[in-house]
C-alpha cells in the first residue's frame, strides 16, 4: 500500500511544501538558505570555576538538516559536544545551536575554535573565534 501525505503551511506569504512518501522519505520544496553563524565565548565566571563552554548559534537556515561541528586549532574536536534540534522560527527558517565544553586549562592553550555548518553538497560555512579576541 502506498501512502502519500501533502502538507502546505503558509508563513508570511512564503509557502512551504513537504511531501512524505511511504517509509518516511520527505521531500522539501523551498530555497536553500545558509544560516548565520555566531560563536559565543565562555564567561569569566565559568572559567574561574574550571570549565569553558562555547556556543555556536546557527540562525535562519533552510532546510532543517544542517549539521554543526567544532574544530579546535583547525582539528576536529575531541571535547564534549552537544547539539540542539532545529527549531522552526518565523519565515519558515530554522535555528540550531551546538555547545563545546572543555576544561578551562585547555581553553587557555587554544588558539582558535571554529564552528562549521554543512548541509548536503553545499559549501561549508564557518565562523572562527580566536581566544585572544576574548576578554579574559
Amino acid at each position: 500500500m502506498r501512502r502519500i501525505s501533502v502538507f502546505v503551511r503558509r508563513f508570511d506569504a512564503f509557502v512551504s511544501l513537504w511531501i512524505t512518501f511511504g517509509g518516511g522519505t520527505r521531500l522539501s520544496v523551498g530555497s536553500d538558505v545558509r544560516p548565520t553563524l555566531t560563536v559565543l565565548p565562555p564567561s569569566r565566571e565559568e572559567l574561574q570555576q574550571g570549565t569553558a563552554t562555547l556556543v555556536c548559534l546557527a540562525d535562519k537556515g533552510f532546510p532543517s538538516d544542517w549539521s554543526l561541528a567544532w574544530k579546535v586549532d583547525d582539528s576536529s574536536s575531541s571535547w564534549e559536544e552537544s547539539r540542539s534540534p532545529g527549531v522552526l522560527g518565523g519565515g519558515a527558517l530554522y535555528s540550531w545551536s551546538s555547545t563545546l565544553r572543555l576544561p578551562a586549562n585547555q581553553w587557555a592553550k587554544v588558539g582558535s575554535v571554529t564552528c562549521e555548518a554543512t548541509q548536503g553538497s553545499q559549501t561549508a560555512l564557518s565562523e572562527t573565534l580566536r581566544r585572544d579576541q576574548c576578554s579574559q
